[in-house]
C-alpha cells in the first residue's frame, strides 16, 4: 500500500502532522466590511489595521498554495437580502445606530451581494475555489462545508482570517467536533482587540490541543517551499 506524504510542522502544542493531499487552506471572512476603512467593522469604532495586518501573510501563503494546487476556500459572513435567516436577536444585538441590512458605505450591511459583504481584492477567490456563504459565526453552520469537505477527501484544515476570536474560534471547534484537525496561523488571523487575539489562539492549543494547533505562517511555507 503507498504511504501518504506527510510533513511535520511546528507548532504548539505539539509538531502537526500536515498531510498535503487531505488539507485545506480555509480563509475566514476577510470582507470588506470588517477590513477595509468606512465599512462596518470601523462603523463599530473598531481599528481596522488589527485586521488588515493579516492581509500580507495571507496573500504570501495563498500563492505558495496555489502554486502547489493545494485546496482553497473561502467563507463570508453575511445574510439573505430578504433577512430570513437573520435571527431578530442578532440583528438588534449591540443596539448600534445602523446594523445588519440596513443601508453602509459599502451597500446594506452583510448582505450577500452587496459590496461591503464580498472578499477583499487582494484574497479574491479563483473560479475553482469553492466560497461558503455562511449566515452564522461558524462556517459548518447552516452551509455545505462539511459536504464539499467529505467530497474532497479532506481530513484537515489549515485556518486563516477574522476575527481569532469569533468565526475562526466558532470554526476550529465546530471542525473539531466533526474529526478535522486545524491548524491556526497566528500571524494569518486577526482580532480588533489584541487581547483577544492572545487568548483566541490559546483556548485553541490549551489542554494539549484541545481545539487544534497554532504555528506562525513561516513553518508552514518553510516546508513547503522544501
Amino acid at each position: 500500500m503507498e504511504s501518504i506524504p506527510t510533513f511535520s510542522i511546528k507548532a504548539e502544542p505539539y509538531s502537526f502532522d500536515f498531510i498535503p493531499s487531505q488539507c485545506a487552506l480555509l480563509i475566514i471572512d476577510m470582507q470588506r466590511d470588517f477590513l477595509e476603512p468606512g465599512g462596518f467593522g470601523e462603523m463599530l469604532g473598531n481599528d481596522v489595521s488589527q485586521l488588515r495586518r493579516t492581509i500580507k501573510p495571507n496573500q504570501d501563503l495563498l500563492a505558495v498554495w496555489r502554486e502547489f494546487g493545494l485546496q482553497v476556500i473561502h467563507t463570508r459572513e453575511g445574510h439573505r437580502p430578504d433577512l430570513a435567516d437573520l435571527p431578530p436577536q442578532k440583528k438588534i444585538r449591540g443596539k448600534s445606530e445602523k446594523g445588519i441590512g440596513d443601508p453602509g458605505p459599502m451597500g446594506r450591511i452583510l448582505i450577500r451581494g452587496e459590496l461591503g459583504h464580498d472578499i477583499i481584492a487582494e484574497l479574491y477567490p479563483a473560479p475553482d475555489e469553492p466560497v461558503i456563504d455562511k449566515p452564522g459565526k461558524g462556517a459548518f453552520f447552516a452551509t455545505d462545508l462539511h459536504a464539499i469537505l467529505q467530497n474532497l477527501g479532506i481530513t484537515q484544515l489549515v485556518v486563516t482570517g477574522v476575527t481569532t476570536e469569533v468565526c475562526v474560534n466558532t470554526t476550529v471547534r465546530e471542525a473539531n467536533d466533526r474529526g478535522y484537525n486545524c491548524l491556526v496561523l497566528s500571524d494569518c488571523v486577526g482580532s480588533y482587540f489584541p487581547d483577544f487575539q492572545e487568548w483566541g489562539l490559546k483556548m485553541i492549543k490549551a489542554q494539549g490541543g484541545i481545539f487544534g494547533w497554532v504555528t506562525d505562517s513561516s513553518e508552514i511555507l518553510a516546508v513547503l517551499k522544501s
